[in-house]
């Protein structure tokens, strides 16, 4: 069974964007992976489709209505479906490569882009839904995030990227940022390749990389190497 994505939204049309594109796009045509979205406004009861309304205390903002999402969630997640549910929100826990890993694995993902001042905790309770967030810093909608997780996760699912070597050595894949990478010119700006690269020994190019992927990290991220031994 391949991965199955179901996108509850209110801007259908933003899908599959970049998702549908490159070997993303390919694995989506080969049935590799599926994503379907559904406009949440579909299950508006009035006119005017409304789903959202004040918070309740007060405050700036709307909040989407539980009663509407609920049923959104309901209809496109109903009872036994094994997938995740998943909302996307600047207070989650934060996408780690393990997550998307986790998830690759899995059978899918029902993935909720919040709007305006978010939705109601009920909801959220009472759905189980798992909060994610792609960083420390707030967006309009959950719609870009979705994208983010999802490629995340899709990029890692058997037969996408090709090869299975093809993200090994990546950042975040052994704990360490990836080494740097070149190719040809040989020279470029007076810049040349690193000897060690060209020298065809394997053993003492593999040893550079991980002296690399050592230093960067604990330049850029020393929070990935853990604690300092005393």
């Amino acid at each position: 069974m391949s991965f199955s994505a179901s996108i509850i939204t209110l801007f259908p049309d933003l899908f599959p964007g970049p998702l549908g594109a490159s070997v993303l796009g390919r694995g989506l045509a080969d049935g590799l992976w599926s994503l379907e979205t559904t406009q949440l406004r579909d299950f508006a009861t009035d006119r005017h489709r409304t789903v959202d309304d004040t918070p309740s205390g007060g405050g700036a903002g709307m909040v989407l209505k539980p009663d509407i999402l609920a049923k959104a969630i309901d209809t496109v997640s109903p009872d036994g479906d094994p997938r995740p549910r998943i909302l996307m929100s600047p207070r989650g826990k934060p996408l780690t490569q393990a997550r998307a890993r986790e998830l690759a694995l899995g059978p899918g993902a029902v993935i909720v882009c919040g709007r305006f001042e978010g939705i109601d905790q009920r909801v959220i309770d009472g759905r189980g839904l798992e909060e994610i967030s792609i960083g420390d810093y707030v967006l309009a909608g959950g719609e870009v995030a979705a994208m983010v997780l999802l490629e995340a996760i899709v990029r890692l699912i058997p037969g996408v990227l090709g090869g299975a070597d093809s993200h090994a050595d990546e950042s975040f894949e052994n704990g360490l940022l990836e080494y740097p990478q070149y190719t040809r010119p040989q020279s470029f700006e007076g810049v040349d390749i690193p000897a060690v690269l060209t020298s065809g020994d394997h053993g003492k190019i593999g040893k550079w990389r991980v002296e690399q992927s050592l230093g960067l990290t604990r330049t850029r991220r020393p929070d990935l190497l853990g604690p300092p031994k005393s």
